[in-house]
């Protein structure tokens, strides 16, 4: 019953994402407004002279493009708590992530906003496109499996730490019903603890989907291995069925998941997720393409990459063309603006 009816209000949703397909100028010219909006009430935007009625043309020209190096001193007002600096609320989580130049670490903002439109819409716009695309599948019949980071306190009470502990902390409480295992356990900052305790709490559910970063995710499927000694995954969780995977390249695990989990009815379906944002989605299983998911307070440009010295020859999503490549720049409902990030998309 409850497969029937979740199954049922997410493909209802299907309209939404044809919209981006069909409509995907428009809905990038209402995203600008909407930060635009939001962003004149920050520190920041005041600085840079935001105005929701602003152009494209006027937004670029008095915003330069920036690296994290460059954005990091409005992050670190933020973080010691000031409101209202990069978006207008007080930010209280922080992810965590790999260091930089001028910096031991990457601090990025997640804003209520980005929680809730764009990583948890994100998660249910990709388990639409996984059902659309099967209609026979039976996710819902049994749990989600989630590893997860871990959150530490500062001393001005800013919660810092993996992007996917921060999602659990704020997962709504009928999703936690849904998924395993329990968020405290998930939670644990020391990674073999944690995988014991996941091994004890799992190994008797019915496991139909996990996701994640490949690496980590094969990791916790090889230590349920040792755990029940059985032989392969199905042996343990016979009705799995979906890994949505993304953070790093899958092609060079492909084949150790094809070992471990050896089944044709096993799904895999690849997403562009980041500190920064959910920012495409695999839609179409027959094509390694992913579709950039274009209402999720997210406003994309893209620099070509001939011409990476040069921010101002950067242009937005109409401006676009086939086989180039470009640099991703961002500007984001977490309070990002005219990011760049390091990521180079094709289309």
């Amino acid at each position: 019953m409850r497969h029937a009816i979740l199954s049922a209000y997410l493909r209802s949703r299907r309209g939404r994402i044809e919209r981006i397909r069909h409509q995907a100028v428009e809905q990038q010219r209402r995203i600008l407004s909407y930060l635009l909006k939001k962003g004149s009430a920050t520190a920041f935007g005041k600085e840079h002279g935001f105005s929701p009625r602003m152009s494209y043309e006027d937004f670029s020209g008095k915003v330069p493009v920036r690296r994290y190096e460059d954005f990091h001193p409005y992050i670190e007002r933020a973080l010691r708590g000031e409101a209202a600096v990069v978006w207008p609320q007080r930010i209280r989580y922080f992810s965590k992530s790999s260091g930089t130049t001028n910096a031991q670490s990457k601090y990025i903002p997640i804003s209520d906003e980005s929680l809730r439109g764009n990583h948890f819409l994100a998660a249910y716009d990709l388990v639409t496109a996984y059902l659309c695309n099967h209609p026979d599948a039976r996710m819902f019949s049994g749990r989600a499996l989630r590893l997860g980071g871990s959150l530490q306190s500062t001393e001005n009470g800013m919660l810092v730490g993996d992007l996917s502990a921060i999602l659990i902390e704020n997962t709504p409480r009928f999703g936690l019903r849904m998924r395993v295992p329990k968020p405290e356990t998930a939670l644990i900052a020391d990674f073999e603890r944690k995988v014991e305790a996941i091994c004890r709490e799992t190994v008797s559910q019915n496991v139909t989907s996990f996701a994640g970063v490949p690496s980590w995710n094969l990791v916790m499927l090889k230590k349920i291995l040792e755990y029940t000694g059985k032989n392969n995954i199905l042996e343990v969780w016979p009705n799995l069925e979906l890994f949505a995977h993304g953070g790093m390249n899958f092609k060079p695990y492909r084949e150790q998941y094809r070992r471990i989990i050896p089944s044709d009815r096993m799904k895999y379906i690849e997403t562009y997720n980041a500190s920064e944002g959910f920012f495409a989605i695999q839609d179409d299983p027959a094509t390694d393409d992913m579709l950039l998911m274009l209402d999720y307070g997210v406003y994309y440009e893209f620099l070509p990459m001939q011409h990476l010295n040069d921010p101002s020859r950067a242009v937005p999503l109409e401006g676009v063309e086939r086989g180039v490549n470009y640099a991703l720049i961002i500007s984001t409902c977490n309070g990002l603006w005219r990011y760049m990030i390091g990521d180079t998309v094709e289309f």
